[in-house]
Parts: structure tokens; sequence; C-alpha cells
């Protein structure tokens, strides 16, 4: 039984969510008794850029801290319909292994983090059960508007049946694997809202949401004038643009050339993504850097040395014009090299880890 009083388990959770569905129901969930489980799916495709490897450790190793056991749900069935790696299976399988291998090496505490592989779930007839009677619960139109989660705009001529029954089984995912929890991004919010409405129906609970911040891609922000989940889907960190995404085991050079060219305006703070990788990756990551303090180094000409103890003193030393964004990024590169360095090694010296990760270079990414 952890010693943490409710109260502190809620403020780890609110640090991951920047949204939580209910937090009044979230608080009822940590008073009681039973083991929590939250859980998160990701379709295996392509490599994995630090969104949803190191960031994606932040975020589980906070809620395991809180108590709740973190069930990791590799989508390799949701891959299929959703056609990535052209829906191969094999080669989406391989995808799968190779992000667990990332895992295992980006400083998620994998002692409460169960790999759940939904190529096992679909085994059980009492699965697809689940997911028919999810289908049956709504009109078609209902399903349709939770596509966004699947990168597919809402629009019928380009969905097929199989993106249909991929929202089925992301509901059902959800109370197959117990998630009192779900800890996904943003971007998965109106299935999750789904789930709420279906599961009281069918038996189930209300699971309660708690979405992660998606973080941004390095590239200039696109003008947008929808509501903050169309921003947020539109903003994200894109696999499908390898060059405004950091990648799990890029080089020195390769980040270095990827910061360097990241949109960051002199003082600008809104839709700025050098500032979130400070504020979501590097502030959150001073126990793996062993480091106290986030330090900008700079010639005595240009006002000497500059350090920061928290987030909010280095945006607001930004955002008077204090400190200059080459400044600032020539550090990033520092910092996200020595982070992502324990992966790169993993994958050179591991042989089974390296030949995972050749083969996926090898694969070509579909969307």
């Amino acid at each position: 039984m952890l010693n943490i009083k409710t109260e502190d388990r809620l403020k780890m959770i609110k640090q991951v969510g920047e949204e939580i569905i209910q937090e009044s129901e979230l608080k009822k969930l940590l008073e009681s008794v039973e083991e929590l489980v939250a859980y998160d799916g990701f379709e295996p495709s392509g490599q994995i850029h630090i969104a949803q490897g190191l960031l994606r450790a932040i975020n589980v190793n906070k809620m395991i801290r809180a108590g709740v056991k973190f069930k990791m749900l590799v989508a390799d069935w949701h891959a299929m319909a959703n056609n990535k790696m052209s829906g191969d299976l094999e080669k989406i399988k391989t995808v799968g292994r190779y992000f667990i291998e990332v895992w295992k090496a980006s400083g998620m505490d994998l002692s409460k983090v169960e790999f759940v592989w939904a190529s096992d779930l679909v085994k059980d007839p009492k699965y697809w059960e689940l997911v028919l009677k999810v289908g049956k619960s709504n009109a078609l139109k209902r399903f349709i508007r939770t596509a966004e989660m699947m990168g597919r705009e809402e629009s019928l001529d380009k969905l097929t049946g199989a993106h249909i029954i991929y929202s089925c089984m992301q509901v059902a995912d959800i109370f197959t694997l117990g998630a009192k929890i779900t800890q996904l991004g943003l971007d998965q919010r109106k299935v999750n809202m789904l789930a709420r409405e279906v599961g009281p129906l069918l038996g189930f609970w209300k699971p309660v949401v708690v979405s992660h911040h998606m973080l941004m891609g390095l590239g200039k922000p696109a003008s947008s004038e929808g509501n903050a989940l169309q921003r947020t889907v539109e903003l994200k960190m894109s696999k499908s643009k390898p060059d405004t995404a950091i990648f799990m085991t890029d080089t020195t050079e390769d980040i270095q050339r990827k910061i360097n060219k990241a949109y960051c305006l002199e003082g600008e703070v809104k839709d700025n993504p050098v500032l979130e990788y400070y504020k979501y990756i590097v502030f959150e990551s001073f126990d793996r850097l062993r480091i106290d303090e986030v330090k900008i180094e700079r010639p005595e000409k240009f006002g000497g040395n500059l350090s920061f103890k928290t987030y909010q003193e280095f945006e607001e030393t930004f955002s008077k014009k204090q400190v200059h964004p080459m400044d600032i990024k020539v550090a990033l590169v520092n910092y996200l090299d020595r982070l992502i360095a324990p992966v790169r090694r993993h994958f050179e010296e591991d042989e089974e880890a390296k030949k995972l990760l050749e083969l996926v270079k090898s694969y070509q990414i579909t969307r």
C-alpha cells in the first residue's frame, strides 16, 4: 500500500493530464483500495520520436509513482486497420518489438508496466463480442466523429469499414484491459469520451480520461482557426515529417541539424516548439540528466552564462528577449543528445535490437 496522500497522488497525475475528465471521479478512484490500471496504445509504425519515447516515459513514471499500474497496448491490429506499413501485419509486429526495445532503454520504469499485444486480445471470442456490442451502441456518424485519433479526416470518402471497426476496438480495449483510467494524448479525446458514454450502457464503468499534452513538431506552426483539439492535432509531432521530429536513435548531428532549423522566434512563447522541448522534456528530466538546473552557456560579451531552476523563470527570461534563440538551441541539442544516448547505445550494443532497427528503417512508412 502506498504511503502517499491522495492529494499528492492526484497532484502527480495532474502533472500528466493537460485535461482530466473528471477530476472528482479520479479522486474517488485514488481513495479506493482497488488496484488502478491506466492504459495507452500505440500503433507500431516507423521509428519512435521523443514524444513517444522520452515524454511517454516521463508521464508513465509519474502515473506509476502515483500508484497506478500501466498497461501499454501494442496496437498491431489497429495499425493494420489503419493501413500502417501498407497493412503488412508481420512488418507491424516487427516494429512493435522495436517499440518495446526503445521503451526498455528510455528510462521508463518497466516494473509496473505490462505490454499487451492487440494480436493476443483478438484471439478471444469475447473480445469480438464486446467489439460488436460497442458497434451496436451508436449510429455510424458517432463513430465517424472519432476518426481524428487515426489521423484521418472526418470524410466518408476517405474512411473504410476497417476504420469504424478500429474505433469499436479501441473502446473495447479499455474494458478488456480493466483500465479505469485512459492515459492517452489529447488527440484521442473523442474516442475516450465515446468509451465514457458506452461503458455504463454495457455494464462497465466510465473511464477517467487523463489526456497528456501533444508535443509540437519543430516546423513553423500553420495558422489555424479551428478549436483547441483541432490545433492540437495539426501542431503535434509527426513521423511523416522526419525533419520536424527528433527520433529516439537520431545521431548527435541529426539532433543538431533539426534543432538549429526549428521554429523559434525571439521572445515568442506561444506555439514555440523549442520552448516546449524544454518544458516537457528537459525540465522534467533533471534526475536522468543528473542536474539540478538548466545552464545556458554564452560568451561574456553577450551577457555570460545563465542558469534556471524552473521552467517558469526560463520562459520569463526568454519572453523578455534576455536570451537568444540560438543560445537555447545549442543547450537543447546537448540535453537531448544526453537523454537519447542510452537508447542509441542499446541499439548499437544489443544485437537483437540492432537487427530490429535495421528492419524498421528499411520499411516504407505509410500514413
